[in-house]
């Protein structure tokens, strides 16, 4: 299978995931996907239904539910259905069993926080990611973080001195 970097990434400016080849990734479905990657493929290519289908269906026994967990929770944000985000988020949550595995967690909420223009939230979220990767000895992951943090942090300031409120629609 190829790397998933030539399949896919996330935009460093929205905190979407974002599809790079859509033929590679079809092809990929079609050949031998891992359940989690899968159902990640499924949503990617905007086939929404059929990978919440999939993903509740593989979540009692997957061997990798915090990660399906994300995945499932990333759908749902897809569909503006922010609470269903959030549960899922918290079901994440407590499956951590260290530092690092929180930091990626709260990375997750950190991206939803900023997906529903809370922006403050999504940078509170991001700091704690950040600290808790330098407390996991990840200093890249750190790094990442706490730029995430100031982008936020810079996107709610520009969203404030616009003169609106960061929970307003546009």
């Amino acid at each position: 299978m190829e790397d998933t970097a030539s399949l896919w990434r996330t935009d460093p400016t929205t905190f979407r995931d974002v599809v790079i080849n859509r033929q590679a990734l079809e092809a990929a479905l079609e050949g031998d996907c891992p359940p989690v990657e899968r159902v990640r493929y499924l949503a990617l290519l905007g086939r929404d239904a059929e990978a919440l289908d999939q993903g509740f269906k593989l979540l009692p026994h997957s061997p990798d539910r915090r990660e399906l967990l994300l995945v499932l929770a990333q759908i749902h944000q897809r569909q503006y259905r922010w609470h269903d985000a959030a549960v899922l988020h918290e079901k994440a949550l407590r499956t951590v069993r260290s530092p690092e595995e929180e930091a990626y967690v709260r990375h997750h909420i950190a991206r939803r926080l900023f997906d529903e223009a809370r922006f403050r939230a999504a940078a509170d979220e991001f700091q704690w990611a950040a600290d808790l990767y330098r407390v996991a000895d990840q200093p890249d992951l750190a790094e990442e973080n706490r730029q995430a943090m100031r982008h936020a942090l810079h996107v709610h300031s520009a969203d404030q001195g616009a003169g609106r409120s960061a929970y307003e629609l546009s």
